[in-house]
């Protein structure tokens, strides 16, 4: 039951209190143990940030995007936008769709949380393997503030973010794709999931996560194929560094403290990455050295190259 109104490749699935919007990308699975691949955007994004990256992976692949509550074609939920609802809203939609098991599930940075939290809800079964694209770990905040005060109010205010991270020049999407996906991210729809999401919700999700203590029982996915994709943090920093001193943004003392994060930023965020190869004892890490926090969409072709990896990988996992 595809509205007019929506993409050809869209259904509006039911999942009991309203409605998500699930894109279907190639062809039906042949049997149901064939993997299916699902892509889990992070926080205040919707399903287009993928599209790069769909476009790019094989035509015989079951794909599936979704937009979670409240953006683009997804109604609203009734739940606050918790971690853990979200979690639960995915796994209502992938049991009402029905989307087939096993799944390779792909998520980017605030996914590597909700990704958890799905797990914490249904275990491991579902899953046959994950790639973590910059995904956030748990104890992330405990070791860099990425919503630090200094660097976006002092530094970084009145810049234009997509530009000063370089995402809008070098990012791989069409022109198409571009617009549409600047175009969903400035409605009030948009504003107000995302500012939810943001501000009221990211930032707990990790305390309620790590008491769930999951990092006790790694490897979580036992043998089961985990890619992991480490962006590269300093060069969004440094963008948003050069763009707000050309506007003559921040104190010598506020430029000065911002210097040295960027300049610590990436060892941590290795630090970071490095844990989530617990996960299983059959992972690989590899870093974008190109991209910032949106791999996805400025190098999407190393989050082709993970899928590939799971796929080549699956068949040595028992």
């Amino acid at each position: 039951m595809t509205s007019p109104a929506l993409p050809s490749n869209c259904d509006l699935v039911n999942i009991g209190t309203h409605s998500l919007a699930l894109y279907t990308h190639g062809p039906e699975t042949g049997s149901t143990k064939d993997p299916v691949v699902i892509f889990v955007s992070g926080v205040a994004s919707d399903a287009l940030n993928w599209q790069a990256v769909v476009r790019l992976l094989p035509p015989s692949l079951r794909i599936y995007t979704y937009d979670r509550s409240g953006y683009r074609n997804s109604q609203s939920s009734p739940l606050e936008p918790s971690a853990e609802n979200v979690a639960l809203e995915l796994s209502l939609l992938i049991e009402k769709a029905p989307i087939t098991k096993p799944l390779i599930i792909v998520g980017h940075s605030w996914a590597g949380v909700l990704i958890h939290e799905f797990i914490a809800l249904k275990g491991t079964s579902q899953i046959a393997g994950l790639v973590l694209v910059d995904a956030n770990h748990e104890t992330a905040p405990l070791v860099i503030n990425v919503d630090d005060p200094i660097l976006w109010n002092a530094i970084a205010a009145d810049v234009e973010v997509y530009s000063a991270w370089g995402v809008e020049a070098k990012h791989k999407l069409t022109q198409e794709e571009w617009d549409a996906f600047r175009a969903a991210e400035s409605t009030v729809k948009y504003k107000l999931i995302a500012q939810k999401e943001d501000v009221e919700q990211y930032l707990p999700s990790f305390e309620t996560l790590r008491k769930k203590k999951l990092g006790e029982r790694q490897p979580l996915l036992k043998d089961k194929p985990v890619f992991v994709i480490g962006g590269t943090r300093s060069r969004d920093w440094n963008g948003l560094y050069k763009a707000g001193v050309a506007k003559g943004n921040g104190t010598e003392e506020e430029r000065s403290y911002v210097r040295e994060m960027i300049r610590t930023v990436d060892e941590k965020s290795k630090g970071l990455m490095e844990k989530f190869l617990e996960l299983s004892t059959r992972s690989e890490l590899v870093f974008a050295t190109e991209s910032g926090h949106f791999v996805q969409m400025t190098q999407p072709d190393i989050v082709v190259d993970g899928v590939k990896w799971v796929l080549d990988n699956l068949s040595a996992s028992s």
